[in-house]
């Protein structure tokens, strides 16, 4: 397994649409080589999730998971999920505004409407269908990093962009404060 460069926003690769994985090559070294990698790449720099365009390989994969994460502190565990060519509906109405993050814009913060629960159809490392409802932080990581498949960072879909903050200055001033901005 080995660490991958992660991409930053401004290279083309995070503004392309990823291609699908052909259903022969799931199983083969190549995608499950890259999987490992994602994977030990996502949990090297604290990330609640990966997506296969921020390592620089425009394919439809994304990888999710949360374990007692120093920059999610707040978030719930999250066992490890591996989407192959996913589809993401809602699933009702409701939305909700919340911080997020990404390795790609590495110490930034900013609040992204999400739909709260959606309708999650792909396909698992071993090639196998999968078909849930997520809600809650599942529901908005895989969002955030399904649309990295299509090339769409969360700063595109934030509404105020006076929301986005440092990492450090959200810890200052958002995080203790129930996720609101207070000054000084």
């Amino acid at each position: 397994m080995a660490i991958l460069k992660v991409a930053r926003m401004g290279h083309p690769v995070l503004r392309r649409l990823s291609e699908p994985v052909p259903m022969e090559a799931i199983s083969g070294p190549e995608i499950q080589t890259l999987i490992d990698d994602m994977v030990e790449t996502m949990r090297e720099y604290d990330g609640a999730g990966l997506a296969a365009p921020q390592v620089h390989r425009p394919l439809q994969i994304v990888v999710i998971e949360v374990r007692r994460n120093p920059r999610y502190p707040s978030a719930p565990d999250i066992p490890l999920h591996v989407f192959i060519n996913p589809t993401v509906t809602p699933d009702g109405g409701d939305m909700e505004e919340d911080f997020e993050g990404c390795l790609s814009l590495p110490d930034l913060r900013g609040r992204v409407p999400r739909h709260s629960k959606v309708r999650v159809r792909s396909f698992n490392r071993a090639g196998e269908r999968q078909d849930f409802e997520a809600e809650g932080f599942l529901a908005r990581a895989v969002q955030h990093e399904c649309d990295h498949l299509q090339g769409i960072l969360f700063v595109d879909r934030m509404r105020d962009m006076t929301t986005l903050t440092y990492l450090r200055e959200y810890a200052r001033h958002v995080e203790p404060n129930a996720g609101r901005i207070v000054p000084e």
